[in-house]
C-alpha cells in the first residue's frame, strides 16, 4: 500500500506536522528525506531496509559516496542532499554557540563536541578557547592519532590559547572505539595541560571524552 493510502495520522509528513519531528522513528524521518520509495516498496519500507542494511541511522549518515550509492534507491543526488542537510545541522548547532553565547550549558557543549568529533576514525584532540565569560572564541582540532603523553604538547596548547587571548579552555577528544571511559593517559594529560596553563592564568574547565553515543566529563570525575 502506498503511503498516500495510509491513515493521515500514520503518514510521516502529517505525523511530523501534528506531533513534531521528535515523535517520528528513524525510519519515518528517513522516509521524509527519501520522499519516494522504489517499485513495489514504499518510502518507509525502503527506509527500514536501508537502516537494517547499514546497521543504523548513524552508519547511513556517515557512509562515503561509494558505499551510499551502492544501495538500491540511493544515488549521487541523494548523497549530495544528505551532505547538505548534515552540514546545515552542524552550522545551526554552531550558530547557537557563537561568541555571543556562553558555554555554561553542559548538555549543549557535549552535543557540540559530539557533532565535531564523533565521526573521526582516529583520535582527535581539540580545544574550545573561551573568553572571560566563557563565550566561544574558537574551536580547534590540535592533535590527531593516538592520544597519549607523547602526542599532545602542552607548549602548543599554551601557544594557541595565548594567540586567542583565551581566559579558559575546554579540552575534548574522541575514542573511536565508541567507549567514553577515560584512560589513565587521559587523566595524566589533563593534569599536565592544566599545570602548564595555570602558569599563564588560563583555566581548564573540563576535558570531555567523546564516545559513540555518550560523553564523559573529567571535571565531573574530579580530574579538572
Amino acid at each position: 500500500m502506498a503511503i498516500k493510502d495510509w491513515p493521515a495520522d500514520e503518514r510521516p509528513r502529517e505525523k511530523l506536522l501534528q506531533a513534531g519531528a521528535a515523535a517520528l522513528s528513524d525510519a519515518e524521518l528517513l522516509a521524509i528525506f527519501l520522499r519516494t520509495g522504489v517499485t513495489g516498496i514504499s518510502a518507509v519500507d525502503l527506509a527500514r531496509k536501508l537502516l537494517a542494511d547499514f546497521g543504523g541511522l548513524r552508519a547511513l549518515l556517515e557512509a562515503d559516496h561509494h558505499t551510499f550509492c551502492q544501495q538500491h534507491g540511493l544515488g549521487t543526488a541523494k548523497f549530495v542532499q544528505l551532505q547538505a542537510v548534515l552540514e546545515m545541522s552542524r552550522r545551526h548547532l554552531e550558530s547557537t554557540l557563537t561568541r555571543g553565547n556562553a558555554f555554561t550549558d553542559a548538555a549543549t557543549t557535549r552535543l557540540y563536541l559530539q557533532r565535531q568529533l564523533r565521526h573521526f576514525p582516529h583520535e582527535v584532540f581539540a580545544c574550545l578557547f573561551l573568553d572571560t565569560r566563557h563565550r566561544l572564541i574558537s574551536f580547534e582540532p590540535l592533535f590527531r592519532g593516538t592520544i597519549d603523553g607523547a602526542s599532545v604538547y602542552p607548549r602548543e596548547v599554551v601557544k594557541q590559547a595565548l594567540k586567542h587571548n583565551a581566559a579558559a579552555v575546554i579540552f575534548a577528544h574522541n575514542h573511536p572505539s565508541g567507549v567514553a571511559e577515560p584512560s589513565q593517559s587521559d587523566i595524566q594529560i589533563t593534569k599536565r595541560l592544566r599545570s602548564a596553563l595555570e602558569l599563564v592564568d588560563i583555566r581548564v574547565l573540563d576535558h570531555i571524552i567523546v564516545g559513540d553515543a555518550e560523553t564523559t566529563s573529567l571535571a565531573e570525575l574530579g580530574h579538572c
